[in-house]
């Protein structure tokens, strides 16, 4: 991902190289409702957003920590 933080309404795919957490069948994609902005570790953000199901609803509410440099956004 760009230098750019994720903003509200982002669509981004969570795999394993944003956390370990998220790697094979655990992925995810998630809209954004806000990225925290207290400070992490550096390069890590906790994102809270909604879980989006392969139809594109929302299906979860969760709040990740992931490294920055690990997300992709989709379009």
């Amino acid at each position: 991902m760009d230098e750019a933080l994720p903003r509200p309404g982002d669509v981004l795919f969570v795999g394993g190289a944003a956390s370990v957490q998220f790697q094979g069948e655990r992925a995810l994609t998630l809209r954004v409702i806000r990225v925290d902005p207290r400070l992490t570790y550096d390069g890590w953000l906790w994102i809270d957003g909604y879980v989006l199901g392969p139809t594109g609803d929302a299906v979860e509410r969760r709040v990740i920590f992931v490294r920055r440099d690990g997300l992709i956004k989709r379009r």
